[in-house]
């Protein structure tokens, strides 16, 4: 099985490589979606949360108000580092189970790890190969205002809680361009997926007696 850590700042265009990479037939075990599940309601990751934030992190239904909680952690890196205390840990757990089970159905699976604080998270030693796709983060706050419509303030400060560009370039064994288009950022996937499927091929190779 190949461990592949997949990484980048938000809107640097990590999700497209992400899904051509599943396109392609990698096991793609997406962090943020763990995350929401480890927060589900009737969780104890979601009842962690309210004992920590109060009630007012919960919306009507009961679910998590997840603008309600950003408004409290993203101002406040104390606050935001007890909410990865409890979140983080359940995602590995999750994370891990997953990745056994794909194991278990096929002993030759490549499973890319999609985690957008790979790097703040110390886990860059971590995979057989880290791959951060890379976009500066001047155009990242431009595409949080323009596609998301993120204040500028607001973007900013997404951006800046997070790894910069250069700690993700230090730890990278793969940089993809994300600065460019969608398509190319598919066809730079492509050729990194030609690239693992040739040292997947010599490594049987050398096994084999």
């Amino acid at each position: 099985m190949q461990r592949i850590g997949l990484t980048g700042g938000i809107a640097a265009g990590k999700s497209v490589a992400a899904r051509r990479l599943a396109e392609l037939g990698a096991v793609v075990i997406d962090s943020d979606v763990l995350a929401r599940e480890a927060v589900a309601p009737g969780s104890a990751g979601l009842d962690a949360v309210v004992d920590e934030f109060g009630r007012g992190v919960l919306a009507g239904d009961g679910s998590l108000d997840r603008a309600a909680l950003a408004s409290i952690v993203f101002a406040d890196d104390a606050a935001r580092a007890r909410l990865d205390g409890i979140v983080h840990p359940i995602v590995r757990r999750l994370s891990a189970e997953r990745e056994a089970a794909s194991a278990t159905t096929d002993h030759g699976a490549v499973v890319v790890h999609d985690i957008p604080l790979l790097v703040e998270t110390g886990q860059a030693d971590a995979f057989h190969v880290l791959v951060v796709v890379h976009t500066p983060a001047v155009l990242r706050v431009e595409r949080l205002v323009r596609l998301r419509g993120m204040d500028r303030a607001e973007a900013e400060a997404r951006v800046s809680a997070q790894a910069s560009d250069d700690e993700r370039l230090a730890v990278a064994d793969v940089v993809l361009d994300g600065a460019g288009s969608d398509d190319d950022l598919r066809t730079q996937v492509d050729d990194l997926w030609d690239r693992l499927a040739v040292e997947r091929a010599d490594e049987l190779a050398a096994e084999t007696p």
